[in-house]
């Protein structure tokens, strides 16, 4: 792809975010293309909605992140709205995410702008609920845990039919990683309905169910036990957190599968979280439907994606004890010579990385 115009979001809380942005600024004057800084606030400053967000800075065809997996996180919400591509500079501690080093900065803008890198494409969520979302204020202040301000409620999507009898209204909302939603009082959990293509599966008492990508397997959902999923997959996974009964185990759901949930009478409060952002509250009767979105979310890449050295690398797997006498296990089960037929259709990690 040619960039047109570049969006760049900074971890201005690190400096080594801060000198790579001057990087790319000085690479966007050379090669003549606008560069403009997004999802920039102070505490006295309004965040934007992505979209909105998207057109202030003339809809950047690429979103570079200078940061961690947050960091990227604010740049796909944006990218999301408009087609663009993220490019993750990875700056971060323990991320799955961003995976350019600082140093390559250049390297990785050189190769978007002249075609030489990889678009991957990976599944979003969006969402529809019985009715627009909204924050009261004293949740805001509750909930912020000091990175104020918070993103606004998410908006009524433009789309055709967006509020339609019975199927309430669809939002205008991307989640890259997850949508949660989750207790508000410490003392109560949320009691919910949950539904799985259309089919009630349980009702639920919980601190909060979590419904991930594969992508955002290796975040909240990982972290609550459930499974790690290729990032290659189409699916929806649910996975309830602390719940009060014997099932307590991820559901994957296909990606044409909604998962819908709905507040029981006796619950209480609950909050609705996408990417980790508060984003509304849900009251007794209420309810919110999760499914895979239209659009997926466009990533560079600058070499194939290698999801599983990255996992072992960034969740310092080890091996069995038992298995020392064995000396270390190769990196790679990949002989040299050509795929056999039986074998092409597969998707097997390159032989070597430059």
């Amino acid at each position: 792809m040619s960039v047109e115009r570049v969006g760049v979001v900074v971890h201005q809380g690190r400096p080594e975010a801060v000198v790579a942005s001057e990087v790319v600024r000085d690479w966007c004057a050379r090669e003549g293309v606008p560069c403009t800084d997004i999802d920039v606030w102070r505490d006295d400053t309004r965040r934007r909605g992505g979209r909105e967000e998207a057109e202030v800075a003339g809809n950047p065809d690429l979103v570079v992140t200078l940061g961690g997996d947050g960091t990227f996180l604010r740049g796909a919400r944006i990218a999301a709205k408009n087609g663009g591509a993220v490019l993750g500079i990875d700056l971060g501690r323990v991320g799955f995410l961003t995976e350019v080093p600082a140093g390559e900065v250049v390297r990785a803008l050189d190769a978007v702008h002249r075609d030489r890198a990889e678009i991957e494409q990976r599944m979003t969520l969006t969402m529809r609920a019985s009715r627009v979302l909204e924050v009261p204020p004293d949740v805001d202040a509750l909930m912020a845990y000091g990175q104020r301000p918070v993103l606004p409620p998410p908006q009524i999507a433009p789309v055709e039919e967006a509020t339609a009898e019975g199927w309430g209204v669809a939002l205008d909302v991307t989640a890259l990683n997850d949508v949660v939603v989750e207790k508000l009082a410490r003392d109560r959990q949320v009691s919910l309905g949950v539904y799985i293509g259309g089919r009630l599966l349980a009702s639920y008492s919980a601190d909060a169910v979590i419904m991930a990508t594969p992508t955002g397997s290796t975040a909240y959902s990982f972290a609550a036990g459930g499974p790690v999923v290729s990032p290659r997959m189409d699916a929806v996974l649910f996975t309830p957190v602390a719940a009060h009964m014997t099932f307590d185990r991820t559901v994957v759901a296909a990606a044409d599968e909604p998962v819908a949930v709905r507040v029981l009478p006796h619950s209480g409060q609950a909050a609705v979280t996408i990417d980790g952002q508060l984003r509304g509250v849900l009251v007794a009767g209420d309810w919110l439907g999760v499914y895979a979105a239209p659009r997926r979310l466009r990533v560079v890449r600058l070499g194939p994606n290698d999801f599983y050295g990255r996992l072992r690398a960034r969740l310092r797997l080890t091996d069995a004890p038992a298995t020392a006498a064995d000396g270390e296990s190769a990196p790679l089960f990949r002989p040299d010579g050509p795929v056999p037929h039986d074998l092409a259709q597969l998707h097997l990690s390159p032989a070597a990385r430059d």
